[in-house]
Parts: structure tokens; C-alpha cells; sequence
């Protein structure tokens, strides 16, 4: 039999995906799988398994009002019926309502990844939902006592440190009597993404929990996320550069270009420049090209910003930032310094050829030979003098420098942090 749809208004649809299991699994969509034709949120993994499917999938960003599900729940009683086990499973939006409705829809064991508690600002502290609660549609929302039982099994797979979540777990914790807790640590609220397994998901609806079997198989199924990784690095990032370093020099791997984001590629190329010790090689594992390098650089002078580092322009990301003068003189490939004695445009000195800098409005830097004529879209950086500073400008805007290194063009007369003195070292 083909998927149907056997329950709809205006805040859910329901679809019926049969199958030769003795499982039926209620499969609960979240923000981004909502409802959509007649897709089901995990659908390819649990049509692998033959599992007998109720998708039961948002139309809105309403978290599964009560109203909707006790409807849900009379129509699809004869199907709820027909099986001795039934499981609910879903992330966020859907780990909320595999719990809440777990007595509702009969549910015998729930699977519910960084679950919430309630999006209701009166119960939490977490704002991220908060504007999608609805007074009357999520009256008395929150997962009670009479939801759940004790004859039913629930499993929660969170990040104890990730601390919005936290909160909803500790919350949701009180009220079940029957808990078994998977920590995900460095995932944050990507849970659900680094362990997107088929084999770990029959596992969750079928093998008796064992705590020592489940981690092992989250182990083997979370190395082999490239949501885990990235996770792990932007908290690494926060934590040791050193870290980094070793992670690299420790895994044989080759990454995408397109893997990371622009601000976390920003963020891993510093950390690793910190370290005063990255090659080439330890980016090129990372999927970060060096394109641009500088050969026999002997810098002795640049621009000093009001935290005492010295403003650079970074080969490998093409962007403005500063570093310590022991950072600078350990990674003279990648770093070219500033230098300034007059007002003019901004060039940079790169294998002994000169190279101007513009950018266009999209934030884009881009490097031009001092003869080659600059692109319609592109405006040349200006220095200017002062008499007790430089200052450097695109258009109306000027660049100011934190003092953690990273350099952004803000709107404004010239702050202390946009005020740039020469240094010789």
C-alpha cells in the first residue's frame, strides 16, 4: 500500500507508510522537516527497516498544539490498535512531542534528541522559540505528569554542556520515570544531525537498552560525522589552539573546501596561525587553501592598533587582523603587516611586487597588481593621517580592531579602536 494521509488540519498532517515490521514507529517532524507532500521526517531510514510509519509532520512552527493531537489520536486509534510496540521518535520540535504525547499515542519506548520542555517564556528561560508560542494554541504545553508513565521507556540523547538545553533536560528529567540518558558532548542542538544513522536508529526502536552498547555504537556512527567534527572544532576554537594543532597532526584526513563556514574558516585559520607552528599541509587538511604565499619576508615595521598587535593583511583568508609580533614574525608566509607613512590607498609589499586592496560591498577582498586596472565593483582601501594616528577607510566606513585580533568596518567618526599608530620591530 502506498503512504496516505490519514489526519490533517491546520497545524499537522499525518501520513501512513505501511510495512512488514511489528513496529509501528511515529516518526515526528521538527522546524526543518516539516510537513511538505507527503514526506516523513527519517523516512529512508525507516523504509529500510520495513517499519510500519505514522509521519506525523507540522505545517507550522506551533509545536504540535494539544488540541491537533487529541484529534490525531481518534482518528488514528485503529492503526495504534493493531500493535503491541510502538515507538516515538524525534529531534527538538519532534523529541518535544514523542514525550508529551507518549500516554496519548500509546507509545511504548520514545527516542527524543534535545527534546524541549515547553517554549512557553513563563516555564523557560530558553528564548530561541519563544516567538512562535501562542497563548491559546500552547496553553499548558508543557510536558506534566499525566503525559508519561512509567510502564513506558524513554531514551534522551542531549549536549550537557550545550546550557539551553540543558535546562529542558533537567526539566523533562523530573517528570520521567523511566530514563536512560545518551550524552552528545560538543554538539550543541545538532544532535540529530551527527548521528543520522540508519543502523543506529533500528537500534533505538529495537535493541534493549544497554548503556555500554549504545555509546559504543554512537562512537563508530559520530567519528564518521562531519556535523560531530565541526562541532568539536568550533569548541575546541574557544578552548586551546594548541588543541587543534593536535587533532590535525593526530587524524589523517582531507576535508572539503565548502566544509566549514566563512566565520568558523576564519576562526580555525587563526587559531591555527596562533599556534606558531601551522604548515600548509595542516590546512590543506582542513579544506583551507593557501592560494598566496609570501617568500623571504623581512618585516621591521607595520601599524600597531590600540591593543598593542600588529594589523595585518591574512594571505589565507583575505581578510584585515591583528596578531602579536611573535605570531607575526612565526608566520610570515601567511601574514603581511601594514605599512603606512602617508595618507594614499592601501598596497601591500608581496614577493616584491606591490598590491593594492579593495573590496567590494559584499565584504569581498580582493588583490590588484599596482598597474591592473580595478573592477567596476571594487573600491581601493584608503589610509589616512592623522596627526596622532592612522585610520583605515572603506567609503564611509572605517576599521576598527578588537582585542582578540579580528578587525570589522563600522559606521562612524574614528573610535580608539579604529586608531592605528606605527611600530618598529
Amino acid at each position: 500500500m502506498d503512504k496516505q494521509i490519514i489526519f490533517e488540519d491546520e497545524h499537522i498532517r499525518a501520513i501512513f507508510l505501511p510495512g512488514d515490521s511489528n513496529t509501528l514507529v511515529l516518526s515526528f517532524g521538527d522546524l526543518i522537516t516539516r510537513a511538505s507532500g507527503l514526506s516523513i521526517n527519517a523516512e529512508k531510514s525507516l523504509i529500510k527497516y520495513q517499519y510500519n510509519v505514522i509521519g506525523v509532520m507540522p505545517k507550522q512552527k506551533s509545536w504540535f498544539p494539544q488540541a491537533s493531537m487529541v484529534e490525531l489520536a481518534k482518528a488514528i486509534s485503529p492503526i495504534l490498535e493493531g500493535f503491541k510496540n510502538i515507538v516515538g521518535y524525534g529531534g527538538s520540535m519532534g523529541g518535544y512531542a514523542a514525550i508529551k504525547y507518549s500516554n496519548l499515542l500509546n507509545m511504548n519506548r520514545v527516542i527524543a534528541f534535545v527534546p524541549q520542555y515547553s517554549i512557553d517564556p513563563e516555564h523557560v528561560e530558553d528564548r530561541r522559540y519563544a516567538e512562535f508560542f501562542d497563548s491559546v494554541a500552547n496553553k499548558d504545553m508543557q510536558i506534566q505528569p499525566q503525559d508519561v508513565d512509567a510502564a513506558r521507556e524513554y531514551v534522551i540523547v542531549y549536549d550537557p554542556y550545550f546550557s539551553i538545553d540543558r535546562e529542558h533536560y533537567l526539566k523533562i528529567k523530573e517528570l520521567l520515570p523511566s530514563l536512560h540518558t545518551i550524552h552528545l558532548p560538543f554538539t550543541g542542538h545538532e544532535a540529530l544531525s551527527v548521528l543520522a544513522s540508519s543502523s543506529l536508529l533500528h537500534d533505538f526502536i529495537e535493541h534493549d537498552f544497554d548503556e555500554i552498547y549504545f555509546y559504543q555504537q554512537v562512537r563508530k556512527v559520530k567519528k564518521q560525522s562531519k556535523f560531530y567534527f565541526r562541532n568539536v572544532l568550533a569548541h575546541v576554537l574557544t578552548q586551546h589552539d594548541e588543541m587543534l594543532l593536535k587533532i590535525l597532526r593526530q587524524n589523517d584526513f582531507q576535508l572539503d573546501e565548502r566544509y566549514f563556514d566563512i566565520p568558523l574558516k576564519q576562526a580555525i585559520t587563526r587559531s591555527l596561525i596562533k599556534t606558531n607552528q601551522a604548515t600548509e599541509l595542516d590546512f590543506q587538511k582542513l579544506g583551507i587553501k593557501v592560494q598566496r604565499i609570501q617568500e623571504d619576508a623581512n618585516y621591521k615595521e607595520g601599524l600597531q592598533t590600540s591593543f598593542g598587535l600588529i594589523l595585518v593583511f591574512n594571505l589565507i583568508n583575505s581578510k584585515f587582523e591583528s596578531y602579536t609580533v611573535d605570531t607575526l614574525l612565526a608566520n610570515k608566509s601567511y601574514l603581511v603587516p601594514i605599512v603606512a607613512e602617508q595618507t594614499g590607498v592601501v598596497n601591500i609589499e608581496l614577493n616584491n611586487e606591490i598590491y593594492l586592496l579593495a573590496m567590494n560591498d559584499r565584504k569581498v577582498i580582493k588583490l590588484f597588481k599596482s598597474e591592473e586596472p580595478l573592477t567596476s565593483d571594487m573600491s581601493p582601501f584608503l589610509i589616512k593621517k592623522y596627526s596622532d594616528c592612522f585610520a583605515i577607510s572603506y567609503k564611509q566606513l572605517n576599521l576598527s580592531c578588537d582585542e582578540q585580533g579580528l578587525c570589522e568596518f563600522t559606521e562612524g567618526s574614528i573610535q580608539p579602536t579604529e586608531q592605528l599608530t606605527t611600530i618598529s620591530y
